[in-house]
């Protein structure tokens, strides 16, 4: 899906090339991206050359030039977003935000902005760790895809930004639930449970709600507080009724005597 939407928002504003033939094409990028003044027809077909041709940095920097040596021309625009597109596919994801950031600030009311807020969030999106890291980055991801959605909800961006933030969601209950067993496993059963209830509460659409309440229900057994797992037991019962979590919740607390 993402890759289709990047797609045709790319033929949709970038494809274009000048009239002009390109000047360049052979092996150096060197050559290329070095200041040398040229004119704008030359400069973007060549950016356009490297592009195709898969040499995604040195068509982001020479993307860059037409902006920089021709900031006046209709085509410093298209290249700014060039640019961008350009270093997103060379994984180069800081500097795609930078670059889409700057376009937005330039052309903050422009017909494409919705693309480019929505390549801000996939460079976010991109880099989202495992759920052992630090997820700084998620969080970002979250706020970026939701921008998109909030602004442009009528875009074709917005059903692709809802998806990810499900996932992205997902992603970060994931890891309330590693820091929660986490806290299980050495007994620190208080810091489990402001763990699990935070997916409950935060996070309860996702597919770790179930396992949050049979987690739930360990700890408050282990704390010594039955009515709160039996009430964490009946909510599991009473939306996953046929999951294995439930079995698992409703045998600790028939053990326990809580029923």
């Amino acid at each position: 899906m993402k890759t289709q939407i990047l797609k045709a928002a790319f033929l949709g504003f970038s494809l274009t090339t000048l009239s002009a033939c390109a000047a360049f094409g052979g092996g150096g990028g060197s050559a290329d991206t070095r200041y040398v003044a040229r004119d704008v027809n030359t400069l973007y077909n060549a950016a356009k050359d490297r592009l195709d041709r898969g040499q995604h940095k040195i068509a982001a920097a020479l993307f860059d030039e037409v902006e920089r040596q021709h900031p006046y021309s209709p085509w410093a625009r298209r290249a700014q977003q060039m640019s961008a597109f350009s270093y997103y596919v060379a994984g180069d994801y800081n500097k795609a935000i930078e670059s889409s950031r700057r376009f937005l600030s330039i052309h903050p009311g422009n017909k494409d902005a919705p693309y480019a807020y929505y390549l801000i969030a996939l460079s976010y999106y991109e880099q989202i760790s495992d759920v052992t890291r630090d997820q700084r980055i998620t969080e970002q991801a979250l706020a970026a895809l939701g921008e998109v959605s909030r602004r442009y909800p009528n875009s074709r961006y917005a059903a692709d930004a809802l998806l990810k933030m499900d996932l992205v969601n997902d992603h970060l209950a994931g890891k309330e639930m590693e820091i929660g067993r986490f806290y299980q496993r050495r007994g620190k059963w208080l810091a489990a449970t402001i763990r699990f209830r935070t997916v409950i509460e935060k996070y309860q659409t996702t597919t770790h709600a179930p396992e949050a309440l049979m987690r739930l229900t360990e700890s408050y057994l282990s704390l010594g507080i039955p009515a709160e797992a039996k009430k964490s037991a009946a909510v599991l019962g009473a939306n996953y009724p046929g999951s294995k979590w439930y079995e698992r919740a409703f045998e600790l607390v028939n053990k326990h005597g809580a029923i």
